[in-house]
């Protein structure tokens, strides 16, 4: 066994040789999205899930408009969109068309049920995940669920109740579900980024910027930061007078913006988002990133010195509590919201020239990995059905 940690417990399990367990072909739904931080998670278990048992029938199920309904797709997964949307605390006036909105899809999701015939139902969060569960659970058709943060979503609350097993991230859930249905898994990581044998150089090279030169690299979140954003394009002349440069991913509201403070910056890669984040880990030398559960569990895997940035209005402000987790381990260092205008930049940059801190925070971050998430839930949900 490697250093990284190995998640929960696949011992005792009905495998023959290849690890692959003796039932029928399973026909499986994964239902939710909003981010990245609940598709690819999704999309990691459904690997696994094939890898164990290829015959297995996948079909994801997201809400129309959402991040999920383009990036499942390139995953090589179907995917139906459901017409919903979340309780809208800004406006309102916005919210008059919800219960429409909940009964279309229902109907949709009926629809999906009939010709899909579930064997079973994976609910990752987001509210695209409620009435897919929901439908299941009347049914009788079993659910489980993975809780990606340390504090749970709503949706997933609601169906915690009525779920056949529930994958969480750390302990101390049971405040949120019954105790005796949840198994701690951590968080299923691509095998693009857990796998990944990209060298620094042809990573660097990828994105067309020098391999000589060290590389930030921001990922504000898949759906972008304002406050990271609005820091680096007001301080971006730092980084070629530092010689560093900088692979951007700034999400689609601010990529205009973004790629404006960009122009003739050789030094500067931008875009809204990046697929190929394998290629981004491997590039950098430190990371300026938001502090949700996927990005940390992430970047444990990768082993990457972090800057960290907490969203301050996640439920419970849970990204400051992961995000000083890690810096009382001395496995990386925060800087609040609301000084990341004028302090993320000198904050980063300083960090990257400094080589013992560097070593000491990608050393102190890579004992927190958990490598093998993905098989422990996709080996779990296998068992439970069988």
């Amino acid at each position: 066994m490697s250093d990284d940690k190995k998640a929960g417990s696949s011992q005792n399990l009905p495998w023959g040789a290849a690890g692959v367990a003796d039932s029928a072909p399973l026909r499986i739904i994964i239902a939710g999205g909003g981010t990245g931080g609940h598709i690819f998670p999704a999309i990691a278990i459904a690997n696994a899930i094939k890898k164990l048992m290829p015959e297995a029938e996948i079909l994801f199920v997201g809400a129309k408009g959402k991040m999920e309904m383009e990036k499942v797709p390139l995953a090589g997964y179907k995917i139906k969109g459901l017409s919903i949307a979340g309780f809208n605390r800004s406006s309102l006036i916005k919210n008059i068309g919800l219960p429409y909105k909940l009964v279309k899809s229902l109907l949709q999701v009926q629809q999906i049920f009939r010709l899909f015939k579930p064997t079973a139902v994976v609910g990752v969060g987001g509210y695209s995940s409620y009435p897919v569960l929901r439908f299941a659970q009347a049914r009788g058709i079993k659910t489980f669920i993975h809780e990606a943060n340390s504090f749970a979503g709503k949706s997933n609350m609601l169906l915690g109740k009525k779920a056949t097993q529930i994958f969480v991230a750390t302990d101390g859930m049971e405040k949120f579900f019954p105790p005796n249905k949840i198994m701690v898994t951590g968080n299923p990581i691509r095998e693009s980024i857990a796998g990944s044998t990209v060298s620094r150089e042809d990573a660097v090279r990828f994105f067309d910027l020098d391999p000589y030169k060290k590389t930030i690299v921001s990922i504000g979140g898949s759906l972008g930061a304002k406050s990271i954003n609005e820091a680096l394009a007001a301080h971006l002349d730092e980084f070629e007078n530092n010689n560093l440069q900088l692979i951007w991913q700034t999400g689609k509201p601010f990529l205009p913006k973004a790629k404006e403070a960009a122009t003739g910056k050789a030094n500067v890669w931008v875009n809204d988002f990046v697929m190929q984040m394998e290629y981004a880990y491997a590039a950098a030398d430190a990371v300026i990133s938001r502090s949700g559960a996927m990005s940390v569990s992430e970047l444990c895997v990768a082993k990457k010195a972090v800057l960290f940035v907490p969203y301050p209005f996640a439920a419970e402000d849970h990204q400051t509590v992961n995000a000083k987790n890690l810096v009382n381990k001395n496995a990386g260092m925060m800087i609040k919201d609301s000084e990341a205008l004028n302090e993320l930049v000198p904050a980063i940059i300083a960090l990257v020239k400094d080589e013992a801190k560097l070593e000491t925070f990608k050393r102190n971050i890579s004992k927190l990995a958990i490598t093998n998430a993905d098989e422990v839930v996709a080996k779990n949900i296998i068992q439970s059905i069988g």
